[in-house]
């Protein structure tokens, strides 16, 4: 996860937090992370003179993909995520073996966490160390809109998406970014639940 010439290589630690559920830690079973940040676009209107009138185009949602591999559907660290994409309670997760999960209507609420540290936590949520750089990238109540699994190349692998709007309903922002390079450490999020990011709220408890 250290630096090499100015970039960001090798690792990182991910972790995925269903609303007022446990966190869960990804980077050990993900193999790749794309964030397509949603475009903030214009478009162009033109005028009978033949000029042009810029027309703002609202911010697009932003769609974070990973590829990885499940051993099966448990939501303990770094073992799977079928019931993410399928159960609405996360209290409802099954944890009795053997562990099964039906297609659903539901839809769960999740913060989706990404760090990159020169001197890495135990979580991506974590604190992280003064006087050494690190970056995080964390959105607030995304959906899990994707999960494919696949064993075409005799290994089974999962392509699982997560999107979310840059706002709620009121405004707020739901993408936070934080970076540090010399002497503050970044401190530890909070916990991921209605009373720190409520979905009609003015304002996000993004740090503990």
């Amino acid at each position: 996860m250290a630096m090499n010439a100015g970039a960001w290589s090798e690792t990182c630690l991910i972790s995925i937090t269903p609303k007022g559920g446990t966190e869960v830690q990804l980077a050990a079973m993900t193999e790749t992370v794309d964030i397509d940040l949603g475009d903030k676009d214009i478009e162009q209107v033109p005028t009978l003179i033949g000029g042009r009138v810029v027309k703002k185009v609202p911010m697009d949602i932003t769609t974070i993909t990973f590829e990885g591999y499940p051993i099966g559907i448990a939501t303990t660290d770094n073992k799977g995520l079928s019931q993410f994409f399928h159960i609405t309670n996360a209290a409802t997760y099954d944890t009795t073996e053997p562990l099964a999960v039906n297609a659903s209507l539901g839809r769960d609420l999740f913060r989706v966490t990404i760090l990159w540290s020169e001197v890495a936590p135990t979580t991506a949520s974590g604190a992280t160390t003064a006087a050494k750089a690190a970056y995080r990238f964390s959105v607030a109540n995304a959906y899990m809109t994707s999960m494919k699994p696949s064993f075409t190349d005799g290994i089974l692998k999962f392509t699982f998406s997560f999107k979310v709007p840059p706002f709620n309903k009121q405004g707020t922002a739901q993408i936070h970014e934080e970076s540090t390079e010399t002497t503050t450490a970044l401190p530890a999020l909070s916990t991921y639940n209605a009373t720190n990011f409520p979905e009609d709220s003015t304002v996000f408890t993004w740090s503990a």
